[in-house]
């Protein structure tokens, strides 16, 4: 059947600098991800075919299967399996933007209203539970350790989540006993922060990579190595996100600026802020210390933020992990799709400059 509205046009990653040759089989690539994902979410039934393809049809940067073509690149290239691969994993990823939108009671997502301010909660939460199973679906036809990969990813995506949420419960957070609002150079306190982004955001994107090497036909050793460095960008990507919630406007992002500040949580800016013994940070430490409930609260704190030197700390921090990742590519023969993958550490690196 046809979809009840007008998808968007298909995503084209460009990676500046990229081989032509490599650019026009990843664009290939994911021309056929974005077909397939189209089949994937539609239903019989014309509302539920509708809700599905929502946030399909809004667009994004389809990060992961990008990586994933890539990723298959340094073996042999995509192929039917890789495609399904890709699929697989940004249905995963867009399911949890339906359930994160519930929790965060955002408004908007890639510029457009958020699912669950269109369907209401409830919907939005059984959508994301129907592309889950979706997701799932695609994957098993992928083998036993595809599914078994599948699952484990899973259980550390609601992991990491979990306990990212609990930073909220206790106004200031706290994540398996280490508070989060001391010192920024506490290893203990920036250890437990960085695991949670390993678990929410690495270890889907670590997958993504695992996929194009497996299914690209990569030796275990550079399946390895591309899946530790997917996990490594994967928590670049949370840091550049979480420093775009405080520097972005919604006009610019297309989403709601101040989610993390709302909620009362302790990003790496807010962490580097707490360190401040400047008697000028005394309202922004007030404001932060737990949620912010008023919208007039909610802009001064972020106005008081972008001014503030932590920006600046958190910045040259995941500039840091950014070259941690660069370092794991050494161990890969030189070469475009290399090459291709430095360039993409650099531009998720850099969305946050």
């Amino acid at each position: 059947m046809t979809l009840p509205h007008t998808p968007a046009a298909p995503v084209v990653p460009t990676i500046p600098g990229i081989d032509e040759a490599l650019q026009a089989r990843v664009a290939e690539g994911m021309a056929a991800v974005t077909a397939r994902l189209h089949e994937v979410v539609d239903h019989d039934d014309p509302f539920i075919a509708e809700a599905n393809a929502h946030l399909l049809n809004a667009g994004g940067k389809r990060f992961r299967p990008l990586l994933t073509l890539l990723s298959s690149e340094v073996g042999q290239g995509w192929n039917v399996q890789v495609v399904d691969a890709a699929v697989g994993v940004e249905l995963t990823h867009l399911a949890s933007l339906y359930h994160d939108d519930v929790m965060d009671e955002a408004d908007l997502r890639r510029g457009v209203e958020s699912a669950n301010s269109r369907y209401g909660n409830a919907t939005s939460i059984l959508v994301g539970d129907l592309l889950f199973g979706t997701a799932s679906a695609v994957v098993a036809d992928l083998g036993p350790e595809a599914v078994k990969i599948q699952a484990e990813t899973f259980v550390r995506l609601c992991s990491g989540q979990i306990r990212d949420d609990r930073q909220t419960e206790g106004g200031v957070g706290e994540v398996d006993g280490t508070a989060l609002a001391g010192d920024a150079d506490d290893p203990a306190a920036v250890t437990a922060y960085l695991g949670i982004l390993a678990d929410k955001t690495g270890a889907l994107i670590a997958t993504a990579a695992r996929y194009g090497a497996m299914f690209g036909g990569c030796d275990e050793r550079t399946v390895a190595t591309l899946t530790a460095f997917g996990e490594k960008i994967g928590v670049v990507f949370q840091l550049a996100d979480d420093l775009l919630d405080v520097a972005s406007l919604a006009t610019t992002s297309g989403k709601t600026p101040g989610t993390d500040l709302r909620e009362g949580k302790a990003t790496l800016p807010v962490l580097y802020a707490r360190t401040s013994e400047d008697p000028a940070d005394e309202r922004l430490l007030t404001l932060t210390r737990g949620p912010i409930t008023q919208a007039a609260e909610v802009e001064e704190a972020l106005e008081l933020l972008r001014a503030h030197p932590a920006m600046t700390q958190a910045q040259q921090h995941t500039q840091r992990v950014a070259d941690e990742a660069r370092a794991l590519l050494d161990g890969l023969p030189a070469g475009p799709v290399v090459d291709a993958l430095h360039a993409l550490v650099d531009g998720v690196a850099l969305r946050s400059s």
